[in-house]
C-alpha cells in the first residue's frame, strides 16, 4: 500500500513565525514612508521595531519547531529591505542626496553590502566547514546591527541638533565604513558566544531592565552608546576568537 502524498503548504505552527518576519518588512518599509516626509524620528523608529522582530522570529520558530526553507529565505528577503535598502534610503534623504556626486552611489554601497552579507551566510548555511560560526561567532557584523551603526550620525544629530552630524563629508564616508564591515571577515560575538556568569545573573537582569527604561526615556541617546559598546568589543571579539582558533590548533596538534 502506497503511502499518501505529501500535503502542500505551511503547517499552521510555522505562520506565527513567517507572520512576525512579514510584519517586520512591512515596518522596514514604513520606515522608508516616514523617511520621504523627514519624519526623522518615526522612519527610525519603525526600522528599531523591525529589529525587535527580526530577532523574535528565529526563536519562535525554534520554540514552535516550525524552522523551514521557506521562512529562512522569507526572514532573508525582509532583513534585505529593512536594514539594507530602507537604512540606504533613509541616509539618502536624511543627508546623502545633498553631496555634489556619489551620494546615491553611496547609498546603494550600502544596500549593496547588506545584500551580500546575506547572500554569503545564505550561501554557507549548510556548510560544515564554517570557523566562526561553530566557535559561536558572525562573520562580519550582522545586518541589523549595521543598520544601527549607519544611523550612528543621525543618532547624533537627533541628540546634539548639531548640522556638522548631517553634513554628506562625514555621513559619506562613515556610511562606507559601515559597508564594509558588513562584508568584512571579521569575527563578531553573538548571542551565544556571550557567557553570564551564575552569579551575574540577577546584576544582568536589572542591567537589562534599566537598559529598557533608558531606551523608553532617551532613546537616541541609549542607542548611540549601544552603538558605540558594539564597536568597542570587535576587537575583543576578534581576541576572543584569536584564542579559540589557537586551543583548537593545540588541540588538533
Amino acid at each position: 500500500m502506497t503511502a499518501p502524498p505529501a500535503r502542500a503548504g505551511l503547517p499552521f505552527r510555522a505562520f506565527p513565525p513567517n507572520a512576525i518576519t512579514a510584519l517586520a518588512l512591512c515596518c522596514g518599509l514604513t520606515g522608508v514612508r516616514y523617511g520621504f516626509v523627514e519624519d526623522w524620528e518615526r522612519a527610525l523608529t519603525f526600522i528599531i521595531l523591525a529589529g525587535v522582530l527580526d530577532g523574535m522570529d528565529g526563536r519562535v520558530a525554534r520554540l514552535l519547531r516550525a524552522q523551514s526553507k521557506f521562512g529562512a529565505e522569507l526572514d532573508s528577503l525582509s532583513d534585505n529591505i529593512a536594514f539594507g535598502t530602507a537604512p540606504a534610503l533613509i541616509m539618502f534623504f536624511w543627508s546623502l542626496q545633498f553631496a555634489p556626486k556619489f551620494g546615491w552611489t553611496v547609498a546603494l554601497a550600502l544596500a549593496v553590502c547588506c545584500a551580500l552579507r546575506l547572500a554569503r551566510f545564505n550561501a554557507r548555511i549548510d556548510n560544515d566547514d564554517q570557523p566562526h560560526k561553530s566557535a559561536g561567532f558572525n562573520t562580519g557584523v550582522p545586518a541589523p546591527v549595521g543598520a544601527g551603526l549607519a544611523f550612528v550620525p543621525l543618532f547624533l544629530w537627533l541628540v546634539t541638533g548639531n548640522d556638522l552630524f548631517r553634513s554628506w563629508t562625514l555621513v559619506m564616508p562613515w556610511t562606507l565604513f559601515v559597508a564594509g564591515l558588513m562584508i568584512s571577515s571579521l569575527p563578531t560575538f553573538t548571542w551565544t558566544s556571550l557567557r553570564v556568569r551564575r552569579t551575574w545573573r540577577l546584576p544582568a537582569l536589572a542591567g537589562v531592565v534599566l537598559l529598557g527604561a533608558a531606551l523608553l526615556n532617551e532613546p537616541w541617546l541609549t542607542l548611540l552608546a549601544i552603538s558605540a559598546l558594539y564597536l568597542l568589543m570587535i576587537p575583543f571579539s576578534i581576541a576572543a576568537y584569536g584564542r579559540v582558533k589557537r586551543r583548537r590548533a593545540s588541540a588538533a596538534a
